[in-house]
């Protein structure tokens, strides 16, 4: 049996898959009812990360005309 044997490559494949527990992670996918799409299901709103650029970064943009506002 060759290292590309096709049986043997299925075998790897079927052992891969129950030790990432595929089988039971695509049973609790279907018996579980999809998440909802409509905004008011998740009525919170996240403000954005402020990004902060330092000193030495305005610099570098600065020596490559490179504009940071």
């Amino acid at each position: 049996m060759s290292a590309y044997d096709p049986a043997q490559m299925r075998a790897d494949c079927a052992e891969v898959g129950r030790n990432l527990r595929l089988e039971r992670a695509a049973r609790k996918a279907a018996s579980e009812p999809s998440p909802s799409l409509h905004f008011e299901d998740f009525p919170r709103d996240l403000p954005k990360r402020e990004i902060k650029i330092s000193d030495a970064a305005a610099r570098l943009a600065g020596a490559l005309h490179l504009h940071l506002d």
